[in-house]
């Protein structure tokens, strides 16, 4: 870990505090606490159709996933989402509903929460960057096994359960 102490400067050591192993100071008495990392995702549909884009990097090359990204510390989730569509996308949104918030410990980036909005397109085309190498709009029948992990996996899925309920 080797972390240094944000008050004093200090190499943490670990100590058993809480029930569990924390990073301390020797000098001050500061005690480090790992924090979760923050997303924000949208959802967008057209057509009954969900849109996802395939990785072009890593982690995940290859599968498919929601327009999503980190939150900067001092942006609101429903913002980030919003400026991660169009940095993605080229698509302006307009996002409805919170989906849900899921919590994810299988990115080697670090563990997290992600805020997941319903989002309708206001204007634009689609251009994608090159975080992606495909959009495209996928029924709930037709999405792919192959999705990225990160939350994307459980909102996607959890999509395709209220579209497939819909139909019905």
């Amino acid at each position: 870990m080797a972390h240094y102490c944000f008050q004093c400067g200090s190499k943490l050591e670990v100590r058993h505090m809480d029930h569990r192993d924390r990073e301390v100071c020797p000098a001050c008495d500061w005690v480090y606490y790992a924090q979760l990392k923050v997303g924000a995702a949208a959802l967008i549909e057209q057509d009954g159709r969900l849109l996802l884009l395939r990785r072009s990097y890593e982690p995940w090359t290859g599968t498919w996933m929601t327009p999503a990204g980190y939150v900067e510390a001092d942006e609101d989730p429903r913002n980030a989402a919003i400026r991660e569509v169009y940095e993605e996308t080229g698509l302006e949104v307009e996002l409805g509903e919170l989906f849900d918030v899921y919590y994810f410990d299988d990115d080697p980036r670090g563990n997290g929460v992600t805020f997941v909005y319903l989002a309708e397109k206001i204007s634009g085309e689609i251009r994608i960057n090159g975080e992606s190498s495909i959009a495209k709009y996928f029924h709930w029948l037709e999405i792919p096994a192959e999705l990225s992990k990160g939350a994307h996996d459980k909102m996607i899925m959890a999509w395709r359960i209220k579209a497939q309920q819909r139909e019905s």
